[in-house]
């Protein structure tokens, strides 16, 4: 909207005017003088909570009153005949009242996110124009009157309380919906992994169910549970001991490595288990395969927890638990006491049981006081308005509830205290309360696809592995099942979602493959991502090293490459694959390509580990000169030796197994107090994995770069921009997490190109954030005063691809708390030259 004067309202446009953010509790006179010349109003960061004086505004167009303190829907507002665009979002409203939206005949766009509506006015569908509807985060439990919305194109309706959706809304020829999220509903018909596909998904799902008769329809409960906990839990016993329904034992040597998938049959629920492995090498692929909607068992050890050391409760459960929170922050989880035959006695048992609860009960009510203490901070300051983006996304957080379950301890030898716990687990499952979305109601087709993919993997028309090309596997279940391929298309996208095949369609290299047996895929992950990588490198022997075309010497060069840069080569991925295939009884030339590649493509393995962030592809000198000749007796001219081509395809680096920073300190030099210098803190703490996975991001926008263990250095011309993770806060451990960014001070006209470099990370740290929507995140800006312990906030900054963060701070200057003054361009994005330009 234009802005012609912010400090008073006389220098406004007559029609497009701008009052954003001005704690008004009433409009200024001057605007209803001019109401009837008004076709855009910004009222949106106000405290306005009446609205009786909008029925003169007969000519607007788009009004915007967002973020107030409005509880009741104003009437008024029908009178606005004209309306096309309007905003309400963030406000407190609970009801609608009927008879407004049939006055909106010209109402395009409709944005009521993040009030508290229980239900919609029936009348709503009468508001033929609109084509944009966002009603996410309320407390809705139907969407019926929505259907008969004619010109409907957008509908966003996130975490509401919908158990089901109307079929009507989506009927092909009746609807033009093209775009749908329903994310954090408790979905049933059609279950949200069928939503997560949009509309064409649903489309299909409801023309499945209206085809196949109420009849045929299945009401499924299926539950994907994963097994977490530390290195020799007794995940692995308990997984085992649950799927057999008697003690298993496991020995220490048949852990698990990687993750193992099973499944198995408990009182008509299906339970698909994923046992994670419990060394830390390993969680750098867990990320990709914790998902939502879970049911997370959580094993402690108790022999050997010790109530006496606190870091025995922080590695055995607050480090799972903060990054189930996380990462997936409504889940249950079901806490179970393991090894209690190596406790000395039953009041051992039960008072580590209480111990650990209470702890845990203690944590997320902290977990709970921090938002609320954020809060309290944020509306404390002068203009809250400014940080309303954060206050909405702590609202969000405080939504959040983390069940966790009382915990089961069980003797993993006793026949009975395994019966035990698998009734605790299927009454929990059973409970609505605790959790609601294992119910599924599909259509018959769905299992019946699922089927067929057994059946032609039985038949050997899949191949052992589990890979198949797409077109192939539809060809195949066309042949068994009379379905559309659309119809296929969003059954395999349903089937990848809850954890039964794997199909990243949204990988171009790898759309046009399937993995039907996901074991295999773990099996690959493995065979690199792995506690034990450098000893399996070392046992390489001279045979296997000369197939590839290799020597001893190569062998060596890798561990060390592997040990001083964490970088390991593609050639000793192949060794190290092909002799998982071998194992497996699948060394097939052209499996072996299709896995690790070749010198001239990519593999599936890599192409996946690089898409996940674990690593990013890194180029290797080769100690020796590849080009040289080979001398051979009787031949006039040398040809060049292929010995050495295990050096020239290069290789991939992983920043996790990175050990030190010498290289990025040496290159980076020392800090100084003159540096541009931003911290980015998170709470409860920064997710393990989160600062290499953004190395990587970041890395793929500027070729030249320096890594660390923990220090990641870009260059982009003559700039350079530091990345910093600190874990702690200089001797504290208890610290605030935080990652440093920081430049070296630019000259004047150079800030805009040193903050657009800060941006572009900062650009990648939020989307990489999103993949833990239970996270926390305060931008500051230390005083550059020496010694001071002032810092400035950032005000909402989510949104940097906004032109408007280089005006998040209007002053010149800033002044911290003690007394130091700053020019604004060394705290917060600015530009002095065009604010020099603008004054002049």
């Amino acid at each position: 909207m234009a802005e012609k004067d912010r400090s008073s309202g006389t220098g406004q446009s007559k029609k497009d005017w701008d009052l954003s953010g001005r704690k008004l509790k009433s409009v200024p006179q001057i605007l209803l003088e001019q109401a009837s010349e008004v076709r855009r109003l910004d009222l949106q960061r106000n405290k306005l909570r009446q609205l009786n004086w909008l029925s003169n505004l007969v000519n607007l167009r788009e009004l915007n009153i967002s973020k107030n303190e409005l509880v009741d829907f104003p009437l008024e507002i029908r009178s606005l005949k004209l309306l096309e665009r309007l905003y309400m979002n963030q406000n407190n409203i609970k009801v609608i009242p009927e008879d407004v939206f049939p006055h909106l005949g010209k109402l395009q766009f409709l944005k009521l996110s993040t009030n508290r509506l229980a239900k919609l006015p029936v009348d709503l569908s009468q508001c033929h124009s609109l084509s944009y509807l966002n009603l996410s985060n309320n407390c809705l439990k139907n969407l019926r009157a929505l259907v008969g919305l004619p010109k409907l194109k957008e509908l966003f309706v996130e975490r509401n309380s919908l158990t089901e959706l109307p079929a009507q809304l989506f009927q092909k020829g009746n609807s033009e919906l093209t775009l749908f999220k329903a994310t954090g509903n408790p979905l049933s018909t059609p279950p949200e992994e069928v939503c997560d596909g949009g509309v064409r998904d649903i489309q299909s799902y409801f023309a499945m169910m209206e085809e196949e008769g109420p009849d045929t329809h299945t009401t499924a409960w299926t539950v994907k549970t994963m097994f977490l906990g530390s290195s020799m839990a007794g995940k692995s016993t308990l997984c085992r001991s649950l799927k057999r329904g008697m003690a298993v034992s496991v020995d220490e040597e048949d852990r698990t490595e990687g993750i193992e998938i099973s499944e198995m049959d408990m009182e008509g629920i299906r339970f698909l288990f994923w046992d994670f492995a419990g060394q830390e090498e390993y969680y750098l692929t867990h990320h990709v395969f914790i998902t939502p909607r879970a049911l997370v068992i959580l094993a402690v050890d108790l022999a050997s927890y010790n109530m006496e050391d606190p870091q025995s409760y922080k590695e055995k459960v607050c480090f799972w638990i903060n990054n189930i929170q996380l990462r997936v922050p409504a889940s249950v989880v079901l806490l179970v006491g393991t090894h209690c035959d190596q406790c000395q006695d039953q009041d051992e048992v039960m008072e580590k049981k209480r111990h650990i609860e209470e702890n845990v009960r203690v944590m997320l009510k902290e977990r709970k006081e921090v938002l609320q203490l954020q809060q309290k901070n944020l509306k404390g300051n002068t203009d809250p308005s400014l940080f309303s983006q954060q206050m909405c996304e702590l609202d969000r957080l405080m939504e959040y509830h983390l069940q966790v379950l009382e915990l089961v301890p069980i003797d993993c030898t006793m026949h009975e205290d395994i019966v035990k716990l698998k009734e605790q687990i299927v009454r929990h499952i059973l409970t609505k309360d605790t959790f609601p979305c294992a119910e599924r109601t599909l259509p018959k087709s769905y299992k019946d696809v699922e089927l067929a993919i057994y059946d032609l993997v039985e038949h050997n028309q899949i191949p052992q592995h589990g890979i198949v090309c797409f077109d192939d596997l539809l060809s195949g279940l066309s042949l068994h099942l009379e379905l559309g391929e659309e119809n296929i298309h969003s059954i395999l996208r349903y089937l990848h979602r809850i954890g039964i095949i794997v199909w990243y369609e949204e990988i171009p290299a790898l759309k046009d493959r399937v993995f039907v047996q996901p074991s295999f895929l773990i099996s690959l992950f493995k065979t690199i991502v792995r506690h034990d990588l450098v000893k399996q490198m070392e046992a390489i022997p001279r045979d296997e090293l000369r197939q590839e075309g290799n020597l001893l010497v190569h062998r060596s060069m890798w561990v060390d490459d592997f040990k001083e840069k964490g970088t390991l080569h593609n050639a000793a991925t192949r060794i190290l694959v092909r002799r998982e295939l071998r194992r497996l009884r699948l060394d097939e030339e052209d499996l072996v390509e299709e896995v690790v590649g070749s010198k001239t493509k990519e593999g599936t393995l890599l192409s996946l580990l690089q898409h996940f962030e674990v690593c990013l592809p890194a180029k290797v000198g080769s100690p020796l000169n590849p080009a040289a000749p080979e001398f051979k007796p009787g031949e006039k001219q040398w040809k060049s030796s292929n010995l050495a081509r295990g050096d020239l395809d290069g290789a991939c680096l992983f920043p996790s197994y990175l050990q030190d920073n010498q290289m990025v300190v040496k290159m980076w030099g020392e800090d100084k107090l003159d540096d541009i210098n931003v911290c980015v803190y998170f709470l409860p703490e920064i997710p393990h994995g989160f600062f290499h996975r953004l190395v990587i991001k970041t890395c793929s926008l500027y070729p030249t770069h320096w890594i660390g263990k923990d220090h990641c250095l870009l260059s982009s011309g003559d700039k350079l921009v530091l990345m910093r993770e600190n874990n702690k806060d200089g001797d504290n451990e208890d610290g605030d997490q935080h990652i440093q960014i920081r430049c070296k001070r630019p000259e004047t006209s150079e800030f805009r190109r040193s903050w657009d470099l800060f941006l572009s990370v900062m650009t990648k740290l939020v989307l990489l954030s999103r993949q833990w929507p239970g996270l926390s995140q305060h931008v500051h800006t230390p005083c550059k005063e020496k010694g001071c312990t002032a810092y400035f906030v950032w005000r909402d900054w989510q949104d940097l691809s906004n032109s408007d963060i280089y005006d998040l701070v209007q002053e010149e200057k800033q002044l911290c708390r003690n007394g130091h003054t700053r020019r604004t361009e060394m705290l917060f994005p600015k530009d002095p030259v065009v604010n020099k330009s603008k004054g002049q």
